[in-house]
């Protein structure tokens, strides 16, 4: 087990990660694009300014992971081990991200870039979206009860392929729930 660890402008790109248990890590300004860090196990640890396009991530524990300021492009989430997985993101681009059937309740995504995000048949029930982007993001048949919504924007989603019961919107991005009505809102 690696514990209480910082590491700083490593390219895991060219150099794999050794595989094992990180406890309470840093990891800052790394490159993991194209890197395989399946069955690695990540707990309470914190990873910032830190790129992450096309990782594989099969069977990766992230347990109280914290992302600032990363790029994880088309990252497959739902490949990682669900059991105990918890997350939050902070001003991070999550664009093309895949978290399909995974159980999310509260996770939290704050000024994020979710573009093209697939949250099919997730579960986020009390999670919050702070001033994320959600331009074309894919939400069917997902459970986003008690969701804050309220400073997101390009939300599009069918509140009848989809359960929002007591979702926060706000008067500004509630013309989302109504696309597929293709009506005009002045």
């Amino acid at each position: 087990m690696i514990e209480n660890k910082d590491f700083e402008g490593f390219n895991y790109s060219n150099t794999s990660l050794n595989k094992g248990e990180y406890e309470d890590c840093r990891f800052t300004n790394c490159n993991f694009v194209n890197a395989d860090l399946s069955n690695i196990s990540f707990t309470d640890c914190q990873f910032t300014d830190c790129h992450f396009s096309l990782t594989k991530i099969k069977h990766t524990v992230l347990n109280n992971v914290y992302f600032s300021n990363c790029k994880l492009l088309g990252i497959h989430f739902n490949d990682c081990d669900d059991l105990f997985l918890s997350i939050s993101f902070n001003n991070c681009k999550l664009e093309l991200s895949v978290f399909y059937n995974l159980t999310l309740k509260k996770i939290l995504f704050k000024d994020c870039d979710l573009s093209g995000v697939d949250f099919t048949e997730a579960n986020l029930t009390g999670s919050t979206f702070q001033n994320c982007n959600l331009k074309n993001t894919l939400f069917q048949n997902t459970i986003l009860e008690s969701v804050d919504f309220k400073s997101a924007y390009n939300i599009s989603l069918d509140p009848e392929n989809n359960k929002i019961r007591r979702a926060k919107f706000s008067k500004d991005n509630i013309a989302g729930l109504l696309n597929k009505y293709q009506i005009k809102i002045t």
